[in-house]
């Protein structure tokens, strides 16, 4: 059982109406405010990517721009990877993602083709080598096109890997001095991939990076989240509203329950 009390009250189907179309106004004002805050994102002004980026996929290397696919539009999954660390700083990476990255992952249709004919393509890209890629995406059963950035500086430019020895920090656009004036100074521990998402542009040849965004940015991507949000009982996390209506089941983004999707018995 997840219920542990404070269920909804029970009323008549005329009360549940009105209570309904109440909440209905506030649903229209927060689809208005996504409305702008889009139409704001689709202001933003964008930046020229002059670096040539290259990446390994199933038919070997190839450009940013290849990675449209003709396409004018891009998006790009930054698939975090896991390593295992040497005392020397050397990485070994595992057979297999991150689980949080790979619960978003599990949602990608099978089929882009919704996608396609809106003239935008997606895909992964991690930093492991492709080969790791490659079988992981097997075990899993997911189509979707997955590049290696590997031996690039793709995702240190994008900040999805951190390391301030290679590049600058910028984790949630802060940076060092902004980290440590938020009471949260960098440490050597924090070293890593990260997870996001990118988009681009294609303009003839010319690639422009148009948005990214981290964190809470990208949580509409996991878990079914915006499918929990329509049911009582939520996401069933620790700091939903009302408090204890189910027991929370550690599912949350790094949550401790959080596995990869074919070890969930179900």
């Amino acid at each position: 059982m997840t219920t542990t009390g404070n269920l909804p009250e029970v009323v008549s189907r005329e009360e549940w109406l009105a209570a309904r179309k109440a909440l209905l106004a506030e649903e229209k004002e927060l689809t208005r405010a996504r409305d702008r805050v889009n139409a704001d994102r689709r202001r933003l002004p964008m930046v020229r990517v002059d670096k040539p980026y290259t990446f390994e996929g199933p038919d070997g290397t190839v450009r940013l721009l290849d990675l449209f696919e003709g396409r004018p539009q891009l998006v790009v999954h930054h698939f975090m990877w896991i390593y295992d660390i040497d005392a020397d700083g050397t990485e070994h990476p595992r057979d297999h993602g991150c689980s949080s990255c790979s619960s978003a992952a599990d949602q990608i249709p099978a089929r882009l083709r919704q996608l396609h004919v809106r003239n935008t393509t997606l895909v992964a890209v991690s930093r492991a080598p492709y080969a790791k890629l490659a079988a992981y995406r097997d075990r899993m059963g997911w189509t979707f096109p997955w590049y290696s950035s590997a031996g690039s500086d793709f995702n240190y430019d994008f900040h999805t890997t951190l390391d301030e020895r290679v590049a600058p920090v910028l984790l949630g656009y802060r940076t060092e001095a902004e980290l440590a004036a938020a009471g949260m100074p960098w440490e050597a521990s924090w070293r890593g991939d990260y997870p996001g998402l990118s988009a681009f542009l294609r303009v003839d040849d010319e690639v422009f990076h148009t948005y990214s965004t981290f964190g809470r940015g990208i949580e509409e991507f996991h878990n079914c989240d915006n499918y929990l949000d329509l049911t009582p009982l939520g996401r069933q996390e620790p700091w939903e509203e009302p408090k204890g209506r189910a027991v929370p089941l550690g599912l949350e983004v790094g949550g401790p329950a959080l596995r990869l999707p074919d070890e969930y018995d179900v």
